[in-house]
């Protein structure tokens, strides 16, 4: 969320004679008609070129709200725009027009629409966003998709294999030396078999959430286990405790099954020695999930008493997230100490050596997995406390429509005389067609303009494009994930349109959103 210092969003003041004014302090959020026009026509800064495509972390919604102008002729005053200058709403009711995003960086430059400047650097320039393809969620291998969900292996799970393969076939040659280099084959079946294990236990999980209607984005198998990626936050704490609760279950049941399994089959067997091998890596898995500290399932069932007693799921979000940065620390230290004494079931060793190195590496890395996913819980639960303060209208900016055969020039002056910052092409009857984009506006020579028409640098306006000036909060992310593109038509329940929407805009206040503290 924005600093306190940060400005509001919200039209522009009435101004004039300024080259490059400066962002207008927040207004009424009611709709006003503009003044009559008056003033002389002032550059319009558009925002450099951003990513074309809607963070999944964009932008928390400003305070103030915009109000769109009366008529084309209306001339309040121009502004230009930048990181610290938010959007403004449509300046009369069937004018629209998308602008093109401005960089992802929190504090872009400013830039004037007059004055030609290359777009900032977003891996290209001027492409066209309706034709973006939303980017694969995928996250290595491809293995299939049960119950509709995407299991990917990422490249990180191949070490782990590798890993236990060496370490389970030095411990199968003390007890089953007769097996020779075969051991390496056998271990390397128990490491595919331990995560088959993890994947029960994470679609666990996912068809709980599939259950509690949460979209599960994928699951991915890496080096410390798997994950579940669920979109959604569950809707009350005894969801959310079943969500997290599943998965240790599911362990739990599959350590049973495993013991059940090596009690009909002889312990010094290759079958036996696997089965003793995943009951006891199930039953880890389960009791060190349980552990109560985010981002383990034990620390989202806390999460979920914590809420439950207070009411407020950030709570329950600052308590687990703290505990589980305290479980990273007792795992960094305490992890190495009972492994050399033996507490863990290993013979006691003195400390020093490869082994103590080995012990404190796997420590260290295990305890960043921890602290970091506590620390990412914070940043999402903070995301979704602010995420209803980010509002299409408030992020609206003006717009001015403008015939397909207008020379650039004159549509600039138009923008500039009604204080707009955007512009829509129009047929006959005033009905939207496309928008201009200000990437293309940007690398129109000045002197070139008025011989350019708007036509030649507008994007049609797909469906997907039109947005409800209402929404907010996920739904609005939601619908901007849907369609990536960098500008959006804002429209009342009415049809009538309200102005245009930048993902840029949506993305810096995002960040400013970040900012604030919860």
């Amino acid at each position: 969320m924005p600093n306190e210092g940060a400005e509001p969003v919200g039209p522009e003041p009435e101004a004039s004679e300024s080259v490059a004014p400066e962002p207008a302090a927040s207004e009424s959020a009611e709709r006003e008609p503009a003044a009559p026009e008056s003033a002389e026509p002032e550059p319009v800064g558009p925002e450099p070129e951003a990513s074309e495509s809607v963070a999944p972390e964009p932008a928390a919604s400003e305070s103030a709200e915009p109000k769109p102008a009366a008529s084309e002729s209306a001339a309040p005053g121009p502004a230009a725009p930048g990181p610290e200058a938010p959007a403004s709403p449509a300046a009369k009711p069937e004018a629209s027009g998308p602008q093109t995003p401005a960089p992802s960086e929190p504090t872009p430059p400013r830039v004037d629409m007059a004055k030609p400047r290359p777009a900032a650097s977003s891996g290209r320039a001027g492409g066209d966003p309706a034709k973006e393809q939303p980017k694969s969620p995928g996250g290595g291998l491809l293995m299939g998709r049960p119950f509709g969900v995407p299991v990917y292996v990422a490249p990180s799970w191949f070490l782990v294999a590798a890993l236990i393969t060496w370490v389970f076939g030095d411990q199968l040659d003390r007890v089953l030396p007769e097996l020779g280099g075969a051991r390496y084959l056998v271990s390397l079946f128990f490491a595919v078999a331990f995560y088959a294990s993890v994947l029960v236990h994470e679609l666990a999980h996912t068809v709980a959430a599939l259950r509690f209607k949460l979209p599960v984005r994928r699951i991915q198998l890496q080096f410390f286990g798997g994950v579940s990626e669920i979109e959604k936050e569950s809707e009350t704490p005894g969801r959310e405790f079943v969500l997290a609760f599943v998965g240790p279950l599911l362990s739990l049941v599959l350590a049973g099954v495993f013991y059940v399994a090596m009690r009909a089959v002889e312990p010094d067997t290759v079958p036996g020695v696997l089965l003793a091998g995943l009951m006891i890596s199930n039953l880890i898995v389960a009791v060190f999930n349980l552990l109560p500290g985010l981002p383990l399932d034990g620390g989202r069932m806390l999460r979920a008493v914590v809420w439950k007693i207070t009411g407020r799921p950030m709570s329950g979000t600052v308590a687990a997230a703290w505990v589980g940065r305290a479980l990273a620390i007792s795992v960094l230290v305490g992890l190495p100490v009972l492994n050399q004494s033996g507490a863990l079931g290993g013979d006691a060793q003195d400390l020093g050596g490869m082994d103590t190195v080995t012990d404190a590496l796997l420590a260290a890395i295990l305890a960043a997995i921890i602290w970091t996913g506590a620390g990412n819980s914070l940043r999402m639960a903070r995301l979704r406390e602010h995420l209803p303060e980010l509002r299409a209208r408030a992020l609206t900016r003006r717009a001015v429509p403008v015939e397909t055969d207008t020379p650039l020039s004159e549509a600039l002056r138009r923008a500039n005389a009604a204080g707009a910052r955007a512009l829509v092409v129009v047929d006959t009857d005033g009905d939207p067609m496309a928008v201009v984009r200000e990437a293309a506006i940007v690398g129109v020579p000045e002197h070139r303009r008025p011989w350019v028409t708007v036509s030649g640098l507008a994007q049609d306006i797909t469906e997907g494009m039109r947005v409800p000036a209402d929404l907010a909060g996920e739904e609005l992310l939601d619908r901007l994930r849907a369609t990536p593109a960098t500008e959006y038509l804002v429209v009342e329940t009415s049809g009538e349109i309200y102005g245009v929407l930048s993902a840029a805009d949506v993305e810096r206040a995002f960040v400013k959103a970040m900012a604030r503290p919860t």
